[in-house]
């Protein structure tokens, strides 16, 4: 049965003769729709710089960051946190949990976002200092509410992301991002605006985050490293572009550094040898920038 207290749960009056549409004019009524989910994200960048603030503070002290989902919202924070260690070279510290585990991100288990204790049970290793954020659109899934109100109860700070503004739980976490989508195309699909939304916001936040802590340098992805030929090419490429130097110095300076495009970056650009170059890393928590500015008022 559905909820229609629930913002994305209610019948879209723009949507209403869909059925009935060429197929032209669904697509166009979909995307019109969709128009409507980044003016939305800009509403709760407030709430989303004060997370990335909150979790900066986490992950510099040796916490972690958790994701907890079920579902759509599940599968979606799940992708976000396993794409931030090929890119960012960042692992095991924004981990995401699933309700049904890795079997439900690939088949629908319907029945276990139902489950309360289920998300207090994935929020056992939740520890004091760490963040822990809820991913659901109705804003009231039992498994994800189960999972913060333990993580709280560990001393963790919380938050939820969420498609309904007047959702109480809301009121029981440090920060809710209310993204006020509204009803989808189809009533009830939250795969749709909501789930646009939501990922949207998780690539904000943890785009953010890896910016914050250092793992870029300008808008290149230094904090990878060269594993494979491929990624070689492309790492020699960005030292390049953030050097001016030619390809050949470039290439020598990441095999000096054993793969590690920072190293080769920070011995590059400061002209310091690789074992300074790792040092001055250590010393700035892996920051480029904090590197080089050490090295200059040294």
């Amino acid at each position: 049965m559905i909820d229609c207290d629930l913002p994305t749960e209610g019948r879209n009056p723009r949507t209403l003769d869909v059925d009935t549409l060429p197929t032209l004019e669904v697509l166009r009524l979909i995307n019109t729709e969709d128009a409507t989910v980044p003016v939305v994200v800009a509403a709760v960048l407030p709430e989303i710089a004060r997370l990335v603030d909150v979790a900066v503070e986490s992950l510099r002290a040796g916490g972690r960051v958790h994701y907890f989902g079920a579902g759509t919202s599940g599968r979606l924070a799940a992708l976000d946190a396993a794409e931030l260690p090929p890119t960012f070279g960042i692992w095991g510290r924004v981990v995401a949990h699933h309700a049904g585990g890795p079997g439900a991100l690939a088949q629908a288990v319907s029945h276990v976002e139902d489950d309360d204790e289920q998300g207090a049970r994935d929020a056992a290793e939740v520890a004091a200092g760490d963040v822990a954020i809820g991913i659901a659109a109705s804003g009231r899934t039992p498994y994800v509410v189960g999972a913060l109100r333990a993580a709280a109860a560990n001393g963790a700070r919380t938050a939820l992301i969420s498609c309904n503004p007047r959702t109480p739980y809301g009121d029981e976490v440090e920060i809710h991002i209310a993204l006020a989508t509204g009803p989808e195309v189809i009533s009830g699909s939250t795969r749709m605006k909501a789930g646009t939304a939501t990922k949207l916001v998780l690539n904000s936040f943890s785009t953010t985050l890896m910016v914050r802590l250092g793992r870029t340098y300008s808008n290149l992805m230094v904090s990878v490293n060269a594993l494979n030929g491929k990624l070689r090419a492309r790492l020699v490429r960005i030292l390049i572009e953030a050097t001016g130097m030619d390809a050949r110095t470039c290439e020598k300076a990441l095999a000096e550094a054993g793969g590690d495009t920072r190293v080769a970056l920070v011995s590059l650009l400061g002209e310091v040898p690789t074992a300074r170059a790792t040092a001055l890393l250590e010393e700035a928590d892996g920051g480029v920038r904090e590197a080089l500015q050490r090295l200059r008022s040294a």
